[in-house]
């Protein structure tokens, strides 16, 4: 399936022919029109707003934006309403993020390599860490340093080093990482990431607002896990179902604390082969599966059995069953694969779950969703092929529930970005 190009992109078309096809839309009552408008994804209504004049001022008022956000708030807390982001590179200058829309069902491109241009030398090999709001963040593997691009000024800087020095793609680790918009709705953001330092839980943190980052020792926890929904929780490090959890919470003083939660026997038990382990934001999955004959390769391959989802236990702070992917669910996305990872987010009350496999060198995506708030319902999106999975140069991946209120997407371009030489 093609992908769908993001405002700012050339369009063969004219404005003049575009804007003559939306001359019936112009027609129609107000409330009728409202009703379409709220219907687009972000990327087409910037498209609209870009040929339509009269449409223009519309999209662009208050009013509508403020609409437009409660009705992405609603639409749906499951998949729909949050954006599946892909980096890959093919070729490394035409560097994109795929961004996949539940509600639309499709994918849309969105150009970062001339934004990354002036902070990001020609070959370096970029990995696409994180994502909230207008902040994509970057790794580059050989300047060993991260950078982040801001879509609504279209420009991208380089950060200064974190305290453990420069670092290259593969120290980062996606557990232990993450990326928030502070305050929600603007370009500032802070970055967390939490790592073993001679065998101690650290904290780091940089904020985009001071340009300055801080480390904290994490120190053992008391009695049950933190339960605050608004701190951050950051597995530190994890072999198969041990892992080391660190928690930091909402006030600027609080200092954080670890602890190192255990599975039920049952999830734990077996070799890491059959079982997955996948962790964010205070919760953990368990991706199930068997190894079967494949009949096309005549090889062995695996298949997902079943995937179950963990939370802290209220006593104890051990991890407790929360509840399993039902069996059709399973059935309806139960491929081969030889190799699968995993990333596991919740915001809102609800938690999403991306498997990413491969098998002969043909990417998959299963994307699930577990809302809390709507008694425990899952939910299974399927994301379509988006035209080169095979032999895809896949460089990151990440969802982001506050891409859709990004507004707006296509401010003036700067002609100058900004970076550390």
């Amino acid at each position: 399936m093609a992908d769908h190009p993001l405002a700012g992109e050339h369009h063969p078309s004219p404005a003049s022919s575009a804007a003559t096809a939306l001359g019936p839309l112009l027609l129609l009552p107000s409330e009728l029109l409202h009703e379409i408008l709220l219907r687009l994804a972000v990327p087409e209504l910037l498209r609209v707003r870009s040929v339509a004049r009269p449409l223009s001022s519309l999209i662009s008022s208050p009013d509508f934006r403020r609409l437009y956000h409660l009705s992405s708030a609603s639409s749906g807390p499951g998949p729909a309403a949050a954006w599946l982001l892909l980096f890959k590179k093919l070729p490394p200058r035409d560097a994109a993020i795929r961004g996949f829309h539940g509600p639309s069902g499709r994918w849309f491109r969105i150009p970062v390599s001339a934004i990354l241009a002036p902070a990001v030398p020609p070959g370096e090999d970029l990995y696409f860490l994180a994502a909230s709001g207008s902040s994509f963040l970057f790794a580059a593997n050989g300047r060993r340093e991260l950078v982040v691009v801001d879509l609504t000024a279209r420009a991208a800087r380089r950060l200064p080093p974190s305290p453990l020095g420069p670092r290259g793609t593969s120290s980062w680790r996606r557990f232990g990482l993450k990326l928030v918009a502070d305050p929600p709705g603007s370009n500032r953001f802070r970055f967390l990431f939490a790592e073993l330092v001679n065998n101690t839980p650290f904290l780091f943190e940089y904020r985009s607002g001071t340009d300055t980052w801080q480390r904290s020792e994490a120190v053992l926890a008391e009695g049950t896990s933190p339960a605050s929904p608004d701190g951050t929780y950051l597995c530190a490090a994890h072999v198969g179902p041990d892992c080391v959890m660190v928690y930091s919470g909402p006030g600027a003083d609080d200092r954080p604390v670890f602890f190192r939660p255990r599975f039920p026997n049952a999830a734990g038990a077996g070799g890491h082969g059959d079982r997955l382990h996948v962790y964010g934001d205070g919760s953990a999955a368990v991706v199930l599966s068997a190894a079967v004959d494949d009949p096309t390769s005549r090889t062995r391959v695996k298949v997902v059995t079943g995937v179950e989802l963990y939370g802290f236990a209220a006593v104890g702070g051990d991890w407790e069953l929360v509840a399993s992917v039902p069996g059709e669910l399973v059935e309806g996305f139960r491929k081969p694969y030889a190799v699968m990872t995993g990333l596991l987010a919740e915001r809102e009350g609800v938690v999403r779950l991306v498997l990413i496999s491969n098998c002969r060198g043909a990417w998959d995506l299963v994307w699930l969703s577990y809302d809390r708030a709507r008694g425990g319902e899952w939910r299974w999106v399927p994301v379509p092929d988006w035209g080169s999975s095979k032999g895809l140069n896949m460089a990151g991946i990440a969802v982001s529930s506050t891409f859709s209120r990004l507004w707006p997407l296509a401010a003036p371009a700067s002609s100058s970005c900004g970076g550390r030489q």
